[in-house]
C-alpha cells in the first residue's frame, strides 16, 4: 500500500498494528487488547484525517496510485460479466477510452470510461487516460449503439484532460469533443456519468453529459488542473494548493453550484482502502439512478439532461 504525505499517520499505526498482530502469532502472547487499542486509534486517526482534508489533499487522493480505476468498476460491478467493444470505425481503437456492454444487477447497461494505468507500462499504454479524438468518436460510437437497443449509459470520467498531442490537434480533438457534448444532450436513453478520480476539462466533459451527474467523494472536477492554473497564473506548480482552493473543483464546491446532482461516499480512508465496499456503495446509487430515469419518456430524458446543462453559467446583466 502507498500512503501520500498526509496520511503518514495512518502508515504508523497499521505497522503497529501488523507488528502487534505478528508479535502475537511467533510468540503465542495473547495481543488481542494491545492491537484492539491499536485499531481503535487507528479509526479515530483515519476519521480526523479524511474529515478534514484541503481541496488539494482531494486532489492527492483523487490520483491514488492504488485507487481503482475505470476497469475495476466495471469488472466489480458487473461481477466480470462485461464485454469490452473496441475502436472507432474511423481510425484506431483509444486504449484511453473503454467501453461496452455489462450486466448491473441482472440489467443490460452501457459502460463506458476513461482507463488510466497501474504501473509504468500501463501508463504509457493507455496515455494516463488522455483520449485522442478517436477514443471520444469510439464512445459516442456506443452511446449511439446503446439508444438503438435502449440500454442505459454508465460513464467514469477520470482524466487529466483530453491528450494534447499534435496527432490529436490534426484529427480533430476539439470537434470530436464538441460533437460528443452536442449528441449527448440529444441521446433517447438514461445517462448517468460519475467522476471516479480527476475530471478535467473538456476532456471531461466529452463523456460527462448525463442526466444525473455525480462526484465520488474524493474527487476534483474543474476546467483546468491546479498544477496547469498555478503554472498559467504565477508562472510556477509552487501554488498549486492556492489555486485549489481558488478553482472551487471539490464535490462540495460543485454541488453548491448545482454542476452535479450528488457525492457518492467513499469507505473511510478512500476508495482504494476498500474497493469491494465502494463497488457496492456505487452500485446501490447506480441501480437507483437508473431505476428513477427508467420512469421518464424519451422526451423527458432529452428535455431534462439539455435543460439541466443549459441552466449552467446563466446570469443576469
Amino acid at each position: 500500500m502507498d500512503y501520500l504525505d498526509f496520511e503518514m499517520p495512518i502508515k504508523e499505526l497499521m505497522e503497529q498494528y501488523d507488528k502487534c498482530i505478528s508479535i502475537g502469532e511467533e510468540s503465542g502472547i495473547d495481543v488481542n487488547e494491545s492491537c484492539k487499542q491499536i485499531d481503535a486509534k487507528l479509526l479515530e486517526v483515519k476519521k480526523e484525517i479524511y474529515s478534514n482534508l484541503t481541496p488539494w489533499q482531494r486532489v492527492q487522493v483523487s490520483r491514488h496510485p492504488n485507487r481503482p480505476y475505470t476497469l475495476d468498476y466495471i469488472k466489480g460491478l458487473t461481477n466480470n460479466n462485461f464485454i469490452e467493444l473496441h475502436g472507432d470505425r474511423a481510425y484506431a481503437d483509444d486504449k484511453a477510452m473503454i467501453g461496452g456492454f455489462g450486466k448491473l444487477n441482472g440489467e443490460t447497461v452501457m459502460f463506458i470510461g476513461q482507463q488510466k494505468g497501474k504501473n509504468t507500462k500501463e501508463r504509457q499504454y493507455r496515455r494516463f487516460g488522455m483520449s485522442n479524438p478517436d477514443g471520444y468518436r469510439k464512445a459516442l460510437r456506443l452511446m449511439k449503439l446503446a439508444e438503438k437497443f435502449n440500454k442505459p449509459i454508465v460513464t467514469f470520467v477520470d482524466t487529466p484532460g483530453a491528450y494534447p498531442g499534435l496527432e490529436a490537434e490534426e484529427r480533430g480533438q476539439g470537434q470530436a469533443i464538441a460533437l460528443n457534448i452536442s449528441e449527448m444532450l440529444q441521446l433517447k436513453v438514461p445517462v448517468i456519468s460519475v467522476v471516479i478520480g480527476e475530471g478535467a476539462s473538456g476532456g471531461a466533459l466529452g463523456i460527462g453529459v448525463g442526466n444525473k451527474v455525480y462526484m465520488l467523494e474524493n474527487t476534483w472536477y474543474s476546467v483546468i488542473s491546479p498544477e496547469s492554473c498555478s503554472s498559467i497564473l504565477w508562472r510556477s506548480w509552487d501554488y498549486k494548493e492556492t489555486a485549489a482552493d481558488a478553482l472551487k473543483l471539490t464535490p462540495d464546491d460543485m454541488l453548491k453550484q448545482k454542476i452535479i446532482d450528488g457525492i457518492i461516499p467513499e469507505p473511510l480512508g478512500g476508495a482504494h482502502s476498500d474497493e469491494e465496499q465502494m463497488f457496492e456503495i456505487l452500485r446501490e446509487h447506480l441501480t437507483k439512478s437508473i431505476k428513477e430515469l427508467s420512469k421518464l419518456s424519451e422526451k423527458e430524458l432529452t428535455k431534462t439532461r439539455q435543460e439541466k446543462f443549459l441552466k449552467m453559467g446563466v446570469f443576469k446583466g
